[in-house]
């Protein structure tokens, strides 16, 4: 199975995620301990959550290209569902221990956070849903489990940085008005309510990797798979279909109704008729296996 261009782009865009989030977590570290702000240090451990995700989704992706072999007829595309999977997990492992320190913080009196951080902030959102767009770009055109969960990761990433932005504004701004820490604890409730999106997030991204890992039937290849066999000349009838991803890939089982008195040379030409069909009007569709049965008389 060679490597297709749209997922070699799906690893160069993971990899660009995995450098762009080493340096705004080692910038958003700094910049919360400096500036005294929690949200952003959560923030900060968020986007180091995001880069073992990178690491582990462009080992995914890179994995899931393989060809298939005696071992691995069908190829390693699942490599892929299990990266997606392991990501969700970190997140949501991420988003406990965010939730934690959060509720800590709260009860424990600290200095309002810097005005600048909210500069950092805004850099952060702009960087992260430019990645989130790209990112989600290829996982629509390859339908990517990996690349969609890596997509949603970054998007997540830039929800959270906009809640500590709004978090360390109400401190600054109330700082600026009663000239006291009053307000300071709304940068940890802002780390909070960050949690919560990263957990929403992790529940969100784990269903689509579960699902395929699962082998759960995707009906509109299927249905699709169904009708162009059935226009093919000789199939009586579509007795059964399925569909199971792999990747970016489809395998289909179908069971095919062919005249009875048909040799068994002509039914073997009819079900590579089909299976060409199938093959060449979904080109994700990488193998059909087609199961020849006689016709029932109505």
């Amino acid at each position: 199975m060679p490597e297709a261009p749209s997922n070699t782009r799906a690893q160069r865009l993971a990899l660009l995620g995995l450098v762009s989030n080493l340096a705004l977590a080692g910038i958003k570290l700094l910049a919360g301990v400096i500036g005294h702000s929690y949200a952003l240090i959560a923030d900060a451990i968020e986007s180091i959550a995001d880069i073992v995700g990178s690491v582990v989704i462009w080992g995914g992706l890179h994995i899931s290209a393989r060809p298939a072999t005696e071992k691995h007829p069908y190829g390693y595309g699942k490599a892929e569902a299990l990266a997606a999977l392991a990501v969700a997990i970190l997140i949501f492992a991420a988003g406990i221990g965010i939730a934690v320190e959060a509720v800590r913080e709260i009860i424990t009196p600290h200095h309002t956070p810097a005005w600048w951080t909210l500069v950092v902030l805004l850099v952060v959102v702009a960087v992260k849903e430019t990645l989130f767009r790209a990112m989600r770009r290829v996982a629509r055109d390859t339908e990517s489990p990996a690349a969609e969960t890596d997509a949603w990761h970054h998007r997540a990433d830039a929800i959270t940085s906009a809640a500590a932005f709004v978090g360390i504004g109400i401190a600054v701004v109330g700082k600026h008005y009663t000239h006291d820490d009053r307000f300071a604890p709304a940068d940890d409730w802002a780390a909070l309510l960050a949690a919560g999106i990263i957990l929403f997030n992790a529940f969100r991204i784990m269903t689509t990797p579960v699902r395929e890992l699962l082998d759960m039937q995707s009906g509109l290849v299927t249905e699709r798979a169904r009708q162009i066999a059935s226009g093919v000349p000789g199939v009586s009838n579509i007795q059964k279909a399925f569909a199971r991803k792999s990747g970016t890939r489809y395998w289909i089982d179908m069971h095919v109704w062919v005249d009875g008195s048909m040799s068994v040379r002509d039914a073997h030409a009819l079900a590579h008729a089909v299976k060409d069909a199938v093959r060449r009007e979904i080109p994700s569709v990488y193998d059909v296996l087609i199961h020849v049965e006689p016709a029932r008389n109505p």
